[in-house]
């Protein structure tokens, strides 16, 4: 990296002014197996999701977009640990995650906002 050098982010943002009000921002990642291809990221960002379901759906999203691209068969009504099993035996599908932040809204209406990125770094 080089000072200048433009970067790439992916990023999922929300905020809310509303008491106690459940916010998410998540970013997902499915990475292939083969180097040689490119992996997806996905943003998300709902009201009344936990971390860890907003984190679920962000991971599935990606992972679906990555199994959808390499020609894997599965269910897209199963859940989506059945799902994750399916894309993991596969053996094209080597790694997925996800980076969540929650919170509640400021108890006194005061703007509380949630954050995740991904920043992408070119050599």
């Amino acid at each position: 990296m080089v000072p200048g050098q433009v970067v790439f982010c992916v990023m999922a943002r929300n905020a809310t002014n509303e008491p106690n009000r459940l916010i998410a921002a998540s970013i997902g990642l499915a990475l292939p197996s083969d180097p040689a291809q490119y992996g997806y990221l996905s943003e998300h960002h709902p009201f009344g999701e936990t971390d860890e379901k907003a984190g679920e759906y962000a991971e599935d999203l990606a992972a679906t977009m990555l199994a959808t691209t390499l020609g894997l068969e599965f269910d897209s009504n199963a859940a989506w640990d059945e799902r994750e099993q399916v894309y993991k035996s596969s053996g094209k599908i080597f790694k997925t995650m996800n980076n969540t932040q929650s919170a509640q809204g400021d108890k006194n209406g005061l703007w509380t906002t949630t954050i995740s990125a991904a920043v992408l770094i070119f050599e």
